[in-house]
């Protein structure tokens, strides 16, 4: 037997926190119709954006995703899920593999989100620039997203990806 093991070298911590570490109580849908109730029961005006970024630490890959609440006029503040992989990706490919992880959260909480009018954004660590690496996966990534119905942002707009999520991959 390989080094992956029986689930081909991914493992999912499958607990989300605060951003200070904190273990959810509840599931991440619990948390987030929490967050939109309370939100709203403040008046305040807010979105939703959802990004995944990666980063190689040795022989492990780890991919961090983040739920992000911003705030209008208030900052906000994020939900964050860890996962690694064993496995060695061609970018393309593990970018691909960011953006379908922030789908499938996207996808898991959907009819909740909408059913709140709550906008959404999935962000995407990818720039448009030809001049970048991750622009190989710009289009691909842009009509996955949209695709799915949700709506994309890119670097350096992708703040959720590219910032939050990021800050836990290293």
């Amino acid at each position: 037997m390989d080094k992956r093991g029986e689930n081909g070298g991914r493992s999912t911590e499958n607990r989300w926190r605060t951003f200070y570490g904190q273990p959810l109580n509840g599931s991440i849908g619990e948390a987030v119709e929490q967050e939109i109730c309370k939100l709203r029961n403040e008046g305040f005006s807010f979105k939703i954006c959802i990004g995944t970024d990666s980063q190689r630490l040795g022989d492990k890959l780890l991919f961090a995703t983040a739920l992000v609440f911003t705030i209008r006029g208030n900052g906000g503040y994020m939900f964050v899920k860890k996962m690694q992989d064993l496995n060695r990706y061609p970018l393309k490919e593990r970018l691909m593999m960011e953006i379908g992880y922030s789908i499938g959260v996207a996808y898991e909480l959907e009819s909740l989100i909408r059913s709140y009018g709550v906008e959404l954004e999935i962000h995407a660590d990818i720039n448009a620039n030809p001049r970048f690496p991750s622009s190989v996966s710009f289009k691909d990534a842009m009509g996955y997203i949209t695709g799915m119905g949700y709506r994309f942002v890119h670097k350096p707009d992708s703040f959720a990806a590219s910032s939050c999520a990021d800050i836990f991959c290293h």
